[in-house]
């Protein structure tokens, strides 16, 4: 376990602070990002840490929960590539990728219906489809904008504007599934991932853990291409656009 004390603090405040740096030499975006999410984390981790307890008592307290994720997750996806309004769409990508195998998980008796169990699943589910979702949403509307005089050929030949951007995006889409798949092809090779740590230390045998990784990485999988294919069919329908308009 993480020995927790003023070294600590150090040590963290060195990474971000090396980090930080890094991003500025680098020119790879606003180094302040970096000690901003890095505060955010710690904030948000100590008030979870507090409330957790109270949370996994209360159904009713632990449903708010998972639909506080999932309505942050969705704010977030949507100020990486759209619109405060667009939160509505990426909610319905994120929705749609998620509810389906949390449902079968839970119903299955795969997942126990105990707060204790839904609030980790949950949450990963719901932070592998806003990071599928925010990947596919961006590059998607990148295609379009530096794609654009191909789109407006299509368009020239007859074709739908739906089925002309679905003809220059979906052959780039399945790269947000990228990190998903490297993550489910590496898994026990190169990391030990969390879910399997977790309920390792938590006093389970080593099959059991690997089971529950396993369950994780393929509901990530399925919960991640469902999220890619309905932003890109969101987008390609002109649901979602930039902030300034523009596809």
């Amino acid at each position: 376990m993480i020995h927790i004390g003023p070294l600590l603090a150090v040590v963290l405040t060195l990474f971000a602070a090396a980090t930080a740096v890094l991003v500025w030499l680098g020119r790879l975006g606003a180094w302040h990002s970096v000690l901003t999410a890095a505060v955010r984390a710690a904030v948000q981790l100590a008030a979870v840490s507090l409330l957790i307890t109270a949370v996994l008592h209360s159904g009713w307290l632990t449903a708010g929960f998972v639909l506080m994720m999932f309505t942050v997750a969705s704010v977030t996806s949507a100020r990486r590539f759209g619109d405060w309004p667009d939160a509505v769409w990426t909610a319905a990508a994120i929705a749609a990728g998620v509810s389906p195998p949390l449902a079968v998980l839970i119903l299955s008796g795969l997942v126990p219906a105990h707060p204790v169990a839904i609030v980790p699943i949950a949450g990963i589910l719901i932070g592998g489809a806003m990071t599928g979702t925010t990947l596919a949403g961006r590059r998607a509307l990148d295609e379009l904008k530096t794609r654009r005089g191909e789109y407006e050929a299509a368009l020239a030949l007859g074709l739908m504007p739906r089925d002309a951007a679905l003809l220059i995006l979906r052959p780039t889409a399945g790269q947000a599934l990228v990190p998903a798949l490297d993550q489910t092809r590496t898994v026990g090779l190169v990391t030990l991932p969390g879910a399997f740590v977790g309920v390792l230390l938590g006093g389970a045998s080593p099959l059991q853990a690997g089971a529950t990784q396993l369950v994780v990485l393929i509901s990530l999988l399925l919960v991640e291409a469902v999220g890619v294919l309905v932003i890109v069919e969101l987008i390609a329908a002109e649901r979602v656009r930039r902030p300034d308009g523009s596809a």
